[in-house]
């Protein structure tokens, strides 16, 4: 593979003209640009992007790191943010830290050995220390790390609220809510939501917590047996909720009929399941937007009006409520 000297060797000039060819920067007259261009094209010379980033103090590349990053709605967000970031001429770096602090400080010495312009961080990260010292710009999704941090969330209290209210008008009175893990930010203000609108109508709920990415059925089921009266489910997630409608169909429940489920998230496969998910759609295409667009202007030194901007959410009925 051809380097930078070869093509000054075959060119007969300096590295640093070209450099200056490459990275146009400087002055270099034009006949001996030309022959360099020539030669570069000639020789298939591939410049060094980290080199090039490092020359700039510009990767053009923005990091991301996820929590899990084979499920359906961080999949859909990662699409999302890439997609807006293609726009904006940048790379996206992903790193996906399956909440491992190992794992995270790996990637922060990466992130620190390849320039990178910007970071936005989904993962929920006992590493922030760690991230501030990398001295780039840094913003969060889905939840707030720092009031110095910006940020873009979702109007999750809302979404919880929306879910109570729609539980209430189609009649459920016997409650579960099957939650993420109750010390997640997204999860608690979710619950929050939920709850204070039970509250205000002196319903019951009885809880119990699931792993987000893969929901145990056994304990579902069990759950599930121990009020054998519910009528209305709320789930923190889609997934849960794809889960809890499996196990209601192996006990004999009819969806809604006897039991009615709501989500959360409306990732695509809501649409196909049967019966379809009711659920709370997060504006997935906007946050990716909003969250691109905040980090440019960090990385490009400007003013933030908004340092935590809340998303809203909306309701999205199908068939799994009456």
């Amino acid at each position: 593979m051809s380097t930078i000297k070869d093509v000054a060797k075959k060119a007969n000039v300096s590295v640093a003209t070209v450099s200056r060819v490459i990275n146009n920067t400087g002055y270099v007259n034009h006949e001996t640009r030309k022959i360099v261009q020539d030669v570069i094209e000639e020789m298939h010379y591939i410049p060094n992007e980290l080199a090039r980033s490092l020359f700039r103090k510009k990767s053009k590349i923005i990091g991301l790191i996820v929590p899990h990053i084979s499920t359906y709605f961080f999949a859909e967000l990662i699409e999302s943010l890439e997609d807006a970031i293609a726009k904006q001429g940048y790379k996206l770096m992903i790193f996906n830290s399956k909440d491992d602090i190992e794992l995270e400080k790996k990637y922060i010495y990466v992130f620190s050995q390849y320039n990178i312009d910007g970071l936005i961080l989904v993962a929920n990260s006992q590493c922030i220390t760690s991230y501030l010292d990398l001295k780039i710009p840094l913003l969060t999704i889905d939840h707030i790390i720092d009031k110095s941090i910006p940020s873009i969330t979702s109007d999750n209290v809302l979404g919880g609220e929306l879910a109570a209210k729609k539980l209430i008008s189609a009649g459920a009175k016997k409650i579960i809510h099957f939650r993420g893990p109750s010390v997640l930010i997204t999860v608690i203000d979710r619950s929050i939501g939920f709850y204070q609108i039970m509250n205000e109508h002196n319903i019951d709920v009885s809880s119990f917590d699931l792993d987000f990415k893969k929901p145990d059925l056994l304990d579902i089921e069990k759950f599930i047996k121990k009020h054998p009266d519910v009528d209305g489910i709320f789930c923190s997630s889609d997934i849960i909720a794809i889960y809890v409608i499996s196990v209601l169909k192996k006990l004999g429940y009819e969806v809604p009929r006897d039991v009615q489920v709501i989500g959360f998230d409306n990732i695509e496969l809501c649409e196909v399941l049967i019966p379809g998910l009711t659920t709370i759609a997060q504006p997935i295409i906007d946050i990716g937007i909003a969250a691109v667009n905040k980090l440019l202007l960090m990385i490009n030194k400007k003013t933030i009006k908004d340092l935590h901007s809340v998303l809203p959410v909306y309701l999205v009925e199908r068939e799994s409520t009456k």
